[in-house]
């Protein structure tokens, strides 16, 4: 019957951008797993800056999109067929989904920084598609099976928390370190969260926006510095210098904006860690010599590699807490709408549900 048909073609919805400013809802067939992935039934994913940077610009830096791809890349879901190499998942687990996948075996894999490898397939990024869908296969490898107690949102969630446990990792946060995150949008919450989890004992973090504050401050921010526009790079660092009563051994970087960094470099302990999260213009001016006679280092970081097993046993075990990142849902239906309440920058985190018959978190 024509209402069967239709049903059947609307089993894989997809939110495919085509070209700058152009996204469109449109059916995809359900791909086949090879022998070494897994078909999922798509359940929960979030909306990243990234997604809706491609959306307005049509790139970010390099990457350029040139064909249309499907959006999406913080992501959970069930399994719904095995490839036939597939050995440790089986149909109806849930598994968090890392995007990033090595396509080869090049020295950066051999060291364990497989992020770093220049041929890694990565969930929407040109030309690789994403997951804002129904139905995706991905590497069975890269798919974690997610324990009873672990909701799909939070398995969608290990994807910006694995930025913030990678930022952590490569400032050396450790017991008793000091900590300022630059930015309270959601990638600074969450190198809030992991710093605290890693052991940080006081962490300052500052924003333009008291709503992103307030989040922050119930995630367990210690102190909270409210920037205005045009403040001063060294007045803002004496700030938080004033708040902790001693400079930070660590700035963790998220914002991309240039005096941000600057305020980074300034505010940093001697002999300290700056790590840069954030991405804005290519070029930036910032008081480099004054990080070089004072053994600042400047550490830059790409995404993130080998943090979903341990995300989620953080997760699992309580240890962090990313359910009030969540402040926005939407069904898959209006996923423009969706697009458009992040572009405004209202709530923290949007949640996008793919699946017609499971809306829960």
């Amino acid at each position: 019957s024509p209402a069967f048909l239709s049903v059947m073609a609307q089993d894989n919805l997809s939110l495919v951008l085509h070209a700058k400013g152009d996204l469109r809802l449109e059916n995809r067939p359900i791909p086949e797993p090879g022998p070494n992935e897994v078909l999922l039934q798509m359940h929960s994913v979030g909306i990243c800056g990234s997604d809706v940077h491609y959306w307005q610009n049509g790139r970010i830096g390099d990457f350029v999109l040139k064909k249309p791809m499907v959006l999406g890349h913080e992501a959970s879901g069930r399994v719904a067929k095995v490839g036939s190499e597939v050995k440790h998942l089986k149909v109806g687990d849930r598994v968090a989904i890392e995007p990033g996948v090595p396509r080869e075996m090049d020295e950066f894999f051999k060291t364990g920084r497989y992020n770093l490898s220049p041929t890694i397939f990565f969930c929407a990024t040109p030309p690789d598609d994403g997951n804002l869908c129904r139905y995706y296969t991905h590497s069975a490898n890269f798919c974690y099976k997610l324990p009873d107690n672990v909701t799909f949102e939070e398995g969608a969630l290990i994807e910006p928390l694995s930025v913030g446990i990678h930022a952590c990792r490569r400032a050396g946060v450790t017991l008793g370190s000091t900590v300022f995150v630059c930015g309270a949008g959601p990638i600074g919450l969450v190198c809030l969260l992991a710093a605290k989890a890693m052991g940080a004992s006081q962490v300052v973090i500052s924003d333009l926006s008291e709503e992103r504050l307030l989040m922050a401050k119930e995630l367990g921010a210690d102190f909270l510095l409210t920037v205005k526009r045009g403040d001063g790079a060294q007045q803002l660092a004496k700030s938080v210098e004033e708040m902790l009563g001693t400079q930070p051994h660590i700035t963790i970087e998220c914002t991309g904006v240039e005096s941000c960094i600057q305020t980074a470099i300034y505010a940093t302990r001697s002999g300290g860690v700056v790590v840069l999260v954030g991405l804005g213009s290519e070029l930036a001016t910032v008081p480099l010599i004054n990080a070089a006679v004072r053994e600042v280092d400047i550490r830059g970081v790409f995404r993130y590699c080998n943090t979903w097993p341990m995300a989620i046993a953080m997760l699992a075990s309580g240890k962090v807490n990313v359910k009030p990142l969540v402040t926005h849902r939407f069904p898959l239906e209006q996923a423009v709408q969706a697009f458009e309440t992040t572009r405004q920058g209202l709530g923290i985190k949007v949640m996008l549900k793919c699946d017609k018959n499971d809306q829960n978190p």
